[in-house]
């Protein structure tokens, strides 16, 4: 797209800005009223590694760097403030931060959702009841992953800070408090909100009643002065008091996968989505209840609209899918590009017995196990380069339907159709192949940037800009879709293979070598 569009393509709109703030970027979206991309202006901000298994981001320099893509993103689009009727925010989910309401400044970098400082302390959490202690409450297992436990870390290992928190002088929020703090006014009467989405991954909150949990709180240590105000997704939080924006509603906010939920319009119960990046996440729709998971799934907030009833979801991840075709190419040597996996799988007409399991950092949903490493079952001699390709593809597959199978245990509700976005979704044969292995048909959209898209459509909805979730949906359009084309006791059989392989992945770390 050239940077100056021409004015009967869109001149002055109206338009939605979209504020992704992730985790290795920040940018922003201009959308217009069809939800097309306008412009785009992206950078990358560091990352930092203070010891292994930490990783953090400075804060300020997040804060700067959306402040660049917002006016980089308006100008290329050649808008003024008055073009932009609403402003929304996603965000890399759980990463955490606490800062001084009076100054602005993070008291420490911001600890972000990979960081594994917090292990020790979720064990200790956990006393005698183990991970499940606060699952009944938040939907959600006690694991480092969450914004909680990183909060009372840096209580406890930034000093004097648990003192200043209980002044009420401290503020926590995850990106999007921090974004929207800081957007409307920050020291200068900034709105300090999170919405129910981001709220329901820091292990405070009750799915239940969408508040915070007193009870919680006191057994994690944490005092209530800090938390924001928990909003819903799709709620006019301020106006923007930054420049490039001034005046304009900031209107969303919804953590990165339930934005993709929300772009993907997955509106209805049984409607799921599955971004395909270096791993996998998966998120079904499963209506105004909370569905507890008994197959290792989380259960969480899928988005709320103003004063609409919330809708829930659960959520899988698989570990690795994009990094095993990065594998294939970088440490096996077998295929130059990432692309070439699928003219390589194509020359064979199936697997040739060869199943892959990427257990590389043991298996996640719905298994939980670091016991487990990974494994190629079933080589013959007959087996060649092309079949492993094809194996590797199959792998992501699988992984895809065992997910679909455990939301299916939980919610009692069955998948009507899998809508996919991220890189990998340009791999055709993977996608007819996951396909063939769901029995469903899976669908790609025309905007590849699902995750802006469902913050532009909540901001929008906010303003009236979009009337409904029925004309969000007349707005999605499909690129490609791909329909089941395996017969069924060819994909029992190859399954119930696949189920074996797994079997063969587990166990393979002593108890005294798990902790490597």
């Amino acid at each position: 797209m050239s940077d100056t569009p021409s004015t009967s393509s869109h001149g002055h709109g109206p338009f939605i800005a979209a504020i992704d703030q992730g985790t290795t970027s920040s940018r922003c979206i201009v959308f217009d009223k069809d939800g097309r991309i306008v412009s785009v202006d992206q950078k990358e901000h560091e990352q930092i590694f203070p010891k292994p298994g930490w990783v953090e981001h400075d804060a300020a320099e997040i804060w700067a760097n959306v402040q660049q893509v917002v006016a980089g993103a308006v100008a290329k689009a050649g808008v003024t403030a008055d073009d932009v009727k609403a402003i929304g925010i996603t965000n890399q989910r759980e990463t955490t931060l606490l800062w001084d309401k009076h100054t602005g400044e993070p008291v420490h970098n911001a600890i972000v959702w990979q960081d594994t400082r917090t292990d020790a302390l979720c064990k200790e959490l956990g006393r005698n009841v183990g991970q499940d202690r606060f699952r009944r409450e938040t939907g959600l297992p006690l694991a480092s992953y969450f914004a909680g436990p990183k909060i009372r870390w840096l209580l406890d290992n930034v000093e004097g800070l648990r003192e200043r928190a209980e002044r009420g002088d401290i503020l926590f929020g995850t990106m999007d408090s921090w974004v929207i703090w800081n957007l409307t006014g920050g020291v200068n009467g900034g709105v300090h909100v999170t919405d129910v989405t981001n709220a329901s991954r820091t292990l405070l909150m009750n799915l239940h009643t969408l508040e915070w949990d007193d009870k919680i709180l006191q057994s994690i240590g944490i005092p209530a002065a800090v938390l924001p105000e928990i909003k819903s997704s799709a709620e006019v939080y301020g106006t923007s008091a930054d420049g490039t924006l001034a005046g304009v509603p900031v209107a969303s906010a919804l953590g990165d996968q339930q934005a993709a939920l929300f772009g993907q319009t997955c509106f209805s119960q049984g409607e799921a989505k599955s971004t395909y990046g270096t791993g996998t996440f998966m998120l079904m729709n499963t209506g105004n209840q909370p569905v507890n998971s008994y197959n290792g799934l989380l259960t969480t907030v899928g988005y709320r609209i103003g004063d609409q009833a919330p809708v829930y979801a659960l959520e899988g991840s698989i570990a690795v899918t994009g990094s095993l075709v990065q594998w294939m190419r970088d440490q096996m040597g077998l295929i130059n590009s990432a692309a070439e996996i699928e003219t390589l799988a194509s020359t064979v007409e199936d697997n040739g017995g060869a199943y892959f399991v990427p257990a590389f950092s043991g298996l996640f949903a719905p298994y939980w196990r670091s016991d487990a490493r990974g494994v190629i079952a079933g080589l013959t001699r007959y087996v060649t380069k092309a079949h492993i390709a094809r194996a590797v593809l199959e792998a992501t597959a699988w992984q895809t339907r065992e997910i679909t199978d455990a939301m299916t245990k939980d919610s009692g509700v069955e998948l009507t159709a899998l809508k996919v976005d991220g890189g990998m979704t340009s791999n055709n044969l993977l996608m007819q192949t996951i396909s063939d292995f769901l029995d469903a048909p899976v669908v790609r959209p025309m905007v590849a940037e699902t995750t802006c898209l469902g913050a532009a459509y909540a901001a929008g909805l906010a303003v009236g800009f979009w009337s409904s979730t029925d004309e969000l949906r007349a707005n999605w359009r499909r690129a490609a879709e791909w329909t089941p084309r395996m017969d069924a006791a060819t994909r029992d059989r190859e399954y119930k293979s696949w189920l074996k392989a797994v079997e063969r992945s587990m166990g393979w770390l002593d108890d005294d070598t798990v902790e490597e």
